[in-house]
């Protein structure tokens, strides 16, 4: 069971998701360069949203380096003195198999864990606290960060580390290296965003004065430029309940709020460079849900030619759901259970097969329950 979105959604002048050089991002789309949002840039914006759709903080997660500060804070809130604690938590992660930087307090990359997962290392430490105070003192750091965790340490590992109330980590997954045990494989897929049309780079030009100058003076006493472009893009991502449910151990319930969350997140989701300087605050126009029971359809190809025209969000909105019917009539649509439509212009063809609703309320509410009891 599948749940697919695709979206347009025009953004004014804006930069946000920037390359190396400070540029917005760019793909050669059909032989023409296009404006790009990068999918982990989605994702995270999308992440940063769910407990505002139903999902308690408990049931979402962190990435981060800083497990060990996170450990010590919780055992110096227990009354442990800080640096014992410190020490402390440094052998349970190496004894743990998790690479750590003692120098630096960070582990070697960063770890996708559920907010449960801090409160079990903590409580690791504390059971544990003799044996592990008399392993730090036994060993130098560089002896330590050789030891190998034995099968009992891993196993451990496998019960802190548990995503299995993780809705976040349930859907867009998780690999740890050192301990493929721990890897959870993603009920999510996100594309890259990619301007339905042809984009070029621009850049504004700024100039600042101080305050405080005196009159007789003139002239900038800043200036620079910022890079930025105006596009439509056409953004895609999919669910796969089945993956959803298998990774939230059956948890009915959890997985429907998990698909209702990451419904409305994705909807609302915007990356957040250079917000506050060009406040690109825009929402989807076109939105096309599609529930299905195998199989996953990127519409990107048609846009394979770009959109021209006065009005690219509605010839974007044509060829998008012109595409997807032409898709349904050349390859069958056995496979497809529901698929619904919405648009904030309302420039919607109605065909055989699609259900053209309002609202957003409308439109959520149709596309969930063509999921069934997967999402409510």
């Amino acid at each position: 069971m599948i749940i697919e979105l695709h979206l347009l959604q025009s953004f004014p002048v804006s930069n946000l998701n920037r390359d190396d050089v400070g540029q917005p991002k760019t793909a050669t789309f059909g032989g023409y360069v296009r404006g790009r949002i990068s999918s982990q840039s989605l994702k995270r914006a999308a992440r940063l949203l769910f407990n505002e759709y139903g999902l308690d903080s408990s049931e979402v997660g962190v990435r981060t380096k800083r497990l060990l500060d996170s450990v010590v804070d919780g055992l110096v809130e227990e009354g442990h003195d800080r640096a014992q604690a410190r020490g402390v938590a440094i052998a349970a992660l190496q004894q743990l198999g998790f690479g750590l930087d003692p120098s630096r307090g960070l582990t070697q990359y960063l770890l996708y864990v559920g907010q449960q997962s801090i409160e079990h290392l903590t409580s690791y430490c504390q059971e544990r606290w003799h044996s592990l105070e008399t392993f730090a003192a036994a060993k130098t750091e560089t002896q330590q960060a050789k030891i190998k965790p034995d099968k009992a340490a891993l196993a451990e590992a496998r019960r802190i580390l548990d995503a299995g109330r993780v809705a976040d980590i349930a859907l867009f997954g998780r690999m740890i290296a050192d301990n493929k045990d721990l890897n959870v494989d993603a009920a999510s897929q996100v594309a890259h965003a990619i301007s339905t049309h042809v984009v070029a780079a621009e850049f504004d030009f700024y100039t600042a004065v101080d305050d405080l100058k005196p009159d007789a003076e003139s002239g900038a006493d800043m200036l620079g430029t910022i890079d930025f472009n105006s596009a439509c893009y056409y953004r895609y991502a999919n669910v796969d309940l089945t993956q959803l449910t298998r990774n939230l151990k059956g948890d009915i319930d959890l997985v429907q709020r998990t698909a209702r969350a990451w419904t409305l997140a994705f909807i609302n989701a915007v990356p957040s460079g250079k917000q506050n300087s060009m406040a690109a605050r825009t929402m989807p126009d076109t939105l096309l849900g599609v529930v299905r029971d195998r199989g996953a359809w990127n519409l990107a190809n048609a846009f394979l030619k770009p959109v021209v025209g006065d009005d690219i969000m509605e010839g974007s909105t044509k060829r998008l759901i012109e595409h997807f019917g032409k898709l349904r009539g050349f390859y069958g649509d056995d496979q497809i259970r529901m698929a619904v439509a919405a648009s904030v212009s309302g420039e919607i063809h109605v065909m055989e097969g699609l259900q053209v609703v309002g609202s957003l309320d409308g439109f959520t509410k149709t596309l969930l329950s063509g999921a069934g009891e997967y999402a409510g």
